[in-house]
Order: C-alpha cells, then sequence, then structure tokens
C-alpha cells in the first residue's frame, strides 16, 4: 500500500516543479520586457516641432530658368517654368520676376477630391490628380506678386520658350495646422436679406476676432470677394454697405469686384466670394492665415 502511494505522488510532485520552472520563465520574460529600452516619445514630438517650426522660417531662392513645354493637358502648346514645385504643404510669399516677354502667374490648389472639379479652371497631367489652377494674366513681363497655394509658377501660352529670372520668398504651412484652409466650393443661395437672388460660397465664416490672412482663387466664374466688419449696430452703419441674415445682426459689408482667378490679402470678421447670378459657381481656393483660427 506503501509503495504504491508514493508511486501516486510522484507525477504530481514532478508536474508541480514543472509548473515552478513555467512561472519562474514567465516571470524572467515579463522583467525582460520590463527593462528593454522604450521608445523615446519626447524625443520624437520635440523632432516633429522642429520640423514644424522650420515650415514657418522664411526661404528666399533666386535664379534664372528657361521653360519647357507645359505637361498640363490642353496645354501642350504652352511653356512653363515652375518656381515652387508641388507640395502637400501650402506655399505663401512673394515673387519678383523679369521675363524675356510678358508672363501669366500660376498657383495650383490641391490635389482636389474626386468630383470637385466643378467648372473652375483645372491643372492635370494625367487626368486623375487634378488640381485647382489661378491664372492672373498682368500682361507685363516684370512685376512683384503675393501668392498661397501648392505649387508656383510662370507661364505663357506661346510655343517658344522664354527666360525669367526671380527672387522669390516664402513659408511653407502643413495642412495640419490651424492658419492653413484649402479646398473647393460650389456656391449656395446668399442668405443675407435683400441678397436673396446672389449666389455665396462663404470661405471663412462670421466671428468676433478679425481674420487676416492671403487669399489665392480660382472660379467658375467672374467674382466678388466679401468682407464683413462686425457686427455692430445698426445705427452705426449710416449709409454704409450692410450684410444682415436676420435684421438683427449686422455687418458693414466691403464688395471688391475681381477677375475669376486672383491672390489678395484680406482681414475682416468673416470672407466670401459673391456673384449677383442665381446660378451656383464653383471655386478653388488656398487660405493662408496670419492669426490661427481659435
Amino acid at each position: 500500500m506503501c509503495s504504491e502511494i508514493s508511486k501516486d505522488k510522484k507525477p504530481s510532485e514532478s508536474k508541480t516543479k514543472e509548473q515552478v520552472k513555467s512561472e519562474k520563465r514567465e516571470e524572467s520574460e515579463k522583467k525582460a520586457q520590463e527593462t528593454a529600452p522604450k521608445k523615446d516619445t519626447k524625443s520624437e514630438t520635440m523632432e516633429q516641432a522642429k520640423q514644424q517650426a522650420s515650415l514657418k522660417i522664411p526661404k528666399t531662392v533666386t535664379g534664372v530658368i528657361t521653360s519647357v513645354q507645359d505637361p498640363g493637358q490642353g496645354h501642350e502648346g504652352h511653356q512653363i517654368a515652375i518656381i515652387l514645385p508641388p507640395s502637400e504643404n501650402t506655399y505663401r510669399g512673394y515673387v519678383t520676376s523679369t521675363a524675356s516677354e510678358n508672363i501669366q502667374l500660376v498657383a495650383l490648389h490641391g490635389p482636389l477630391k474626386a468630383g470637385m472639379d466643378k467648372g473652375q479652371p483645372i491643372w492635370t497631367t494625367d487626368g486623375k490628380t487634378k488640381f485647382g489652377l489661378t491664372f492672373v494674366d498682368k500682361e507685363n513681363s516684370t512685376g512683384v506678386w503675393q501668392f498661397s497655394g501648392n505649387a508656383i509658377a510662370v507661364h505663357t501660352m506661346n510655343a517658344d520658350p522664354f527666360t525669367v529670372s526671380y527672387s522669390v520668398t516664402y513659408t511653407e504651412h502643413s495642412t495640419a495646422g490651424d492658419k492653413v484652409i484649402k479646398g473647393t466650393m460650389t456656391s449656395v443661395q446668399d442668405p443675407g436679406i435683400g441678397h436673396e437672388q446672389h449666389q455665396l460660397a462663404l470661405l471663412l465664416a462670421p466671428r468676433d476676432k478679425a481674420y487676416s490672412g492671403h487669399l489665392t482663387y480660382d472660379a467658375s466664374e467672374q467674382i466678388q470677394i466679401v468682407t464683413l466688419i462686425g457686427p455692430m449696430p445698426k445705427a452705426q452703419l449710416m449709409k454704409l454697405p450692410s450684410w444682415t441674415p436676420d435684421g438683427e445682426t449686422y455687418y458693414a459689408l466691403s464688395l471688391i469686384p475681381t477677375k475669376a482667378a486672383g491672390s489678395t490679402s484680406f482681414s475682416g470678421n468673416a470672407l466670401a466670394l459673391h456673384t449677383f447670378n442665381s446660378d451656383p459657381f464653383t471655386v478653388s481656393y488656398s487660405i493662408v492665415l496670419t492669426n490661427p483660427l481659435k
């Protein structure tokens, strides 16, 4: 009887030893994981911050370029000289240039999302990746141009190459920040009293703190740039142009006629594009603010 009991205990004792060994091994592995070098998230965050800060430092580039055939579809008979190549960041700055003939100034916005090309000028090399095209013809060979966009170039509608000397000063702005707004929008009926037959594309909604910055745009038709100042008491407006959505909240209205494409600085409590027509228009745009949205 005793010998039989002893035989029954041996497997149990052997199993217990294996469990102890297994537990010790698991404990050892756990300690190894705890003492393993951890990812330096602080260093990574600091590096990202440095990269963002470097984008905001103004850069100046000078040079002389000879144009090449424009690779854009429908532009094969034109010439182009790219000053700032396409980027996911938005450029803002100014370029001074002198060319061997009259040139047009070009800014690209995008790439556009699918279905966003709705009548506004676009530029594409393959029919798939499309950019909104701001095309400014100042009918001269020299000048200074302020811009914002994802690419900057000068252009002619001639087939013969031209030469341009330039100096461009710019900053780059990540679209992940709160100072860059870009997109494509289709206008809606103007909600202002007395403007019901007009169309409006509201780029920056009314707020108490004034916006300031730079806008580059291209629309499917000639538009007016609208800035609102206020709100303010109706009596204070006197005979000034005004805009109100409800007959209670009033804004001073600045309405500047312009072309279908352009580039301008602005300031005010709201920013929009407008037409006196009842049919919707489409606009692609890039805005770089000098003050954050928040």
